[in-house]
């Protein structure tokens, strides 16, 4: 049984706090966690309290984080960064990005967005290049329902010719007056959400003062990474990854000495 027992006065003991990305950092990219991963978590849990914070919704990210009940596992879990948020299983806070920006404006938005990619010229295109969820619209050239193999061939296209890049410029100069952050995400899509509605939103709902400590671990910690503002907001402690086994090794480092 995976499930770590301590209580809230174990929470009160482990007062520096872990916040880790998804994708990328505790498992490879759009693949799902390793079994030794997710037991070094549980014993990383005995010191300190964990979290997770990711891009995507609670379907995805248990899916990636190995198909069990992430808010029964972890002390924190924060979907589509923070937007829809647990602490010890119990919701604590969810927030709605159709509420926010309003029918007219998503309409607005995602028919320019659909013209755009219809002319764009890459080399593949497949199918679901808007995805809504309920904290941010993620909008995806090649189409969210590529193979790996498409995924990897979008993602190296896309290093060489930056056509996330391009489009995040033409969508700012285009919408910019709704106050929208677009973030450069993964291998193959762009995040787009309200001002605020990065990953440092899931630091508002936490109570900061329960620890002397707070760090966080991701990959795309470059500035336009969707890891970006939380690493190097002045209340964390930010540390870059490069892959699961690097962020275990700096774990070990950290807290296993």
């Amino acid at each position: 049984d995976l499930v770590y027992k301590g209580g809230k006065d174990e929470m009160a003991k482990r007062n520096i706090l872990c916040l880790f990305d998804v994708d990328g950092t505790l498992t490879p990219s759009r693949l799902v966690i390793s079994p030794e991963m997710k037991t070094f978590l549980q014993k990383l849990k005995e010191k300190v309290v964990v979290g997770i914070v990711g891009g995507s919704d609670l379907p995805k990210m248990q899916e990636q984080m190995g198909g069990d009940d992430v808010t029964k596992l972890y002390d924190y879990v924060f979907s589509q960064n923070g937007l829809v948020a647990f602490k010890d299983s119990a919701l604590i806070g969810k927030m709605s990005i159709k509420k926010n920006m309003g029918e007219e404006n998503i309409k607005t938005f995602v028919n320019y967005v659909l013209r755009y990619i219809a002319d764009l010229d890459i080399p593949k295109k497949r199918g679901t290049f808007i995805e809504f969820r309920e904290g941010l619209i993620n909008v995806c050239p090649v189409g969210r329902n590529c193979s790996q193999e498409e995924r990897e061939e979008f993602f190296a296209y896309d290093k060489e010719h930056g056509v996330r890049v391009k489009m995040v410029e033409d969508f700012k100069k285009q919408f910019v007056n709704m106050n929208l952050r677009y973030v450069i995400g993964g291998q193959i899509s762009i995040d787009v959400f309200p001002e605020g509605w990065d990953k440092t939103f899931c630091l508002s709902l936490v109570d900061l003062t329960q620890f002397k400590q707070i760090h966080f671990f991701g990959d795309k910690t470059a500035e336009g990474g969707n890891d970006y503002e939380i690493f190097s907001d002045p209340r964390t402690i930010g540390h870059t990854v490069t892959s699961p086994e690097d962020t275990r090794s700096q774990l070990q480092e950290l807290f296993f000495k």
